[in-house]
């Protein structure tokens, strides 16, 4: 029986597909968004800080800000959740106040994924343990640019069946796969072996998320749901910083899925300083909340 990247490869975008498709995705929703779109955008951030100076003091700081956010812009929605490294979840979960905000962890050894696959699972469980709600995870790039399919399904799949019900990203780093067949192949094995949602990037590397890897990406999940009926979300993550970026990538999500994917169930944009530039945007002058 065909792998399912393998019987759904024909239905990869061409070049020339990806090229007109972005061309009319910037035609579904206005041209410039307004504070409305603006405000959705926020509510599906991920609030992010992978930093190796991260400390706990940082964190603490960072969640303060998530928690005083309602209070001072009462009628614009939080972030959809706060994005930190494993050992810092029991801080986030301990200071967290804000309501319907998420603990999300990268964990998996992330950003290589070069370690043992039992220290991955064992660190992605205990992300959990200690208070995590969603896990971004990276796949085993070296594996999968080597052709060992199988290993990369199985990791997912193992990591996935250890947390259980919480919501596993899985980043397949599209900067470094060289190719857009790539890119499709990649997603769709991670959506195969059980991803809740694909995610183009780290932000470690000199390519991170492009409107072309989110096209081919967002029309691998649209094949995906056609033909297994499952919906799984998408993230864009790594260099995304002003208000005209993060519309492209909604744009582009619109366009390829529809409005059924237009919220934070779905879709998330990871990013730091995003989340202030659009606040400003909004507010219509500077403001450095976050």
């Amino acid at each position: 029986m065909k792998k399912l990247y393998e019987k759904l490869s024909k239905s990869r975008p061409t070049d020339s597909e990806i090229k007109l498709g972005l061309k009319n995705a910037a035609t579904v929703s206005p041209q410039i968004p307004d504070k409305r779109l603006l405000m959705n955008i926020l509510g599906i951030i991920d609030l992010t800080s992978l930093n190796v100076t991260d400390n706990k003091s940082n964190i603490i700081h960072l969640t303060g800000t998530v928690n005083s956010f309602q209070s001072r812009f009462s009628n614009i929605p939080n972030v959809a959740a706060i994005c930190v490294y494993p050992n810092f979840v029991p801080v986030v979960k301990e200071k967290l106040t804000a309501k319907n905000v998420k603990i999300a962890a990268v964990a998996g050894s992330f950003p290589t994924s070069q370690t043992f696959r039992n220290i991955k699972i064992s660190e992605c469980k205990m992300a959990v343990d200690e208070g995590a709600d969603e896990i971004d995870i990276v796949i085993p790039i070296g594996a999968f640019l080597a052709h060992n399919y199988a290993f990369v399904a199985a990791e997912i799949r193992e990591i996935k069946k250890a947390i259980n019900d919480i919501p596993l990203k899985v980043i397949v780093e599209s900067g470094l796969l060289g190719s857009n067949e790539m890119i499709y192949k990649a997603s769709m094995i991670a959506m195969d072996a059980g991803a809740d949602f694909i995610k183009t990037s780290t932000g470690k590397t000199n390519i991170s998320a492009t409107p072309e890897a989110a096209f081919v990406m967002c029309k691998a999940i649209s094949n995906f749901y056609s033909e297994t009926g499952i919906r799984v979300g998408f993230k864009a993550a790594g260099k995304i910083t002003t208000p005209s970026e993060a519309f492209t990538y909604y744009q582009i999500v619109n366009y390829c899925l529809g409005a059924e994917w237009l919220n934070k169930k779905y879709f998330r944009i990871g990013a730091s300083r995003l989340a202030n530039n659009i606040l400003s945007e909004i507010a219509g002058e500077r403001h450095d909340h976050f």
